[in-house]
């Protein structure tokens, strides 16, 4: 049917608006259009959470886990968790040591944090064992008794020459957020290269810690380690020097639903942004 007819059918003024209606529609529908380009896509849905650090109680050491992986699970600096508990280098550990977190002394602890199962990659529970209450008298906690977080060790300078961890696209960027990303994700293929970000040695090479999979985690300094998790093959050994470059693992999707690998960086034990380590590119 000819625009003339339906003009002629529907009248002048209505034949107008239908006409403005349909013009601004399009334009609507391409302002709203994505333009083509290289747009870095950030997924949050599949972002690692992080928990805060944990400063109460104490966690039992299973077998495969070290102090390293310990002080990342519970967002601690190593050294400081070693100072805590009265480790001296090179921060050796056994199954069955309790690693403290709040600083009291073994015989009152008020929660102990354990693991279930027989492996490190178990899901974890909390026990809570409160001091039994003295009879007619209520338990009240005490703020001044609290334990003064052990001391920080001073900050070192970032190691140089920091390189990409995997070559794929960006897809989740940093998030100072607590429930929201603690380090990057890039996508990738099955088995594709993962490489050391910069040099050091490696701490930790397992899947202890919940929601990582398969993790190489790298001590570039006293201050600097870096994390590389979701891996489908770890290519490395804890005690290991690496390289910058080196390839450490093969990217797959262990404790995820897709491939890809999650980078961190953490200074002193809190996570930071990679994007201000690595080359732009």
């Amino acid at each position: 049917m000819s625009l003339t007819v339906i003009a002629q059918r529907m009248g002048i003024t209505s034949f107008k608006r239908l006409v403005t209606g349909l013009f601004l529609s399009t334009l609507l529908v391409g302002c709203s259009s994505t333009p083509s380009g290289n747009v870095r896509v950030v997924d949050r849905n599949n972002a690692t959470p992080q928990r805060p650090t944990v400063t109460t109680g104490q966690y039992v050491v299973r077998r495969g886990d070290t102090l390293f992986s310990i002080a990342f699970r519970y967002g601690w600096d190593y050294k400081a968790l070693a100072a805590r508990n009265n480790i001296p280098a090179p921060y050796t550990i056994h199954p069955g040591q309790t690693i403290r977190f709040d600083g009291r002394s073994g015989s009152t602890p008020t929660a102990v944090v354990t693991q279930s199962g027989s492996t490190p990659s178990s899901s974890s529970k909390t026990t809570v064992i409160r001091r039994p209450a003295t009879a007619g008298t209520a338990t009240v906690p005490s703020v001044a008794n609290k334990p003064a977080p052990a001391p920080m060790p001073p900050a070192g300078p970032a190691p140089t020459g920091w390189g990409w961890p995997s070559n794929g696209v960006l897809i989740g960027k940093f998030s100072s957020n607590g429930s929201l990303n603690k380090g990057i994700d890039i996508a990738g293929d099955l088995g594709q290269p993962v490489f050391a970000a910069s040099d050091g040695t490696v701490v930790y090479a397992g899947s202890g810690l919940r929601g990582y999979g398969e993790l190489v985690i790298i001590k570039h300094s006293d201050t600097y380690v870096s994390a590389y998790g979701h891996n489908r093959r770890l290519l490395v050994r804890e005690g290991q020097q690496v390289k910058v470059g080196q390839t450490i693992a093969e990217m797959g999707s262990t404790g995820t639903d897709r491939v890809k690998l999650h980078f961190e960086i953490r200074r002193q034990g809190k996570p930071v942004d990679p994007l201000q380590f690595l080359p732009r590119r």
